[in-house]
């Protein structure tokens, strides 16, 4: 079955860090972008962070800007994203997927392959 497998999360109090992980399975990620994304209780989903394949760039949606870093490793056919100084509003199941091309796509309609989910929460 091609789809991403994500782990990592858990509860972590404020302030904490936790490392996830986005292993994909039956496919390559070598010449994808690939985006984490979450979903909080009763809100839409939203992305994340984005890396992009052809020039490693990456992007980071404003509420995580400094906090989170997200990297990838061909050779394990994973990506994973760091995330530090968690917030309560952090808490959300998260999502990785992969873009069409090696560029990251604003239009999450755009991404392939969705995982289950890890879920997040931060709370004391």
């Amino acid at each position: 079955q091609l789809q991403f497998v994500e782990s990592g999360g858990g509860l972590v109090q404020p302030g904490g860090s936790l490392r996830l992980s986005c292993a994909a399975s039956g496919f390559t990620v070598d010449y994808y972008a690939v985006g984490w994304f979450r979903q909080a209780p009763g809100k839409e989903l939203e992305g994340v962070s984005c890396i992009n394949s052809s020039d490693g760039d990456t992007f980071y949606a404003d509420s995580v800007k400094g906090r989170f870093t997200i990297s990838r490793d061909n050779a394990k056919n994973t990506v994973y994203l760091q995330m530090n100084s968690l917030k309560p509003e952090d808490t959300a199941v998260y999502y990785c997927a992969l873009a069409g091309g090696p560029i990251c796509l604003i239009d999450l309609r755009e991404y392939n392959y969705w995982g289950q989910g890890t879920q997040v929460i931060v709370s004391s």
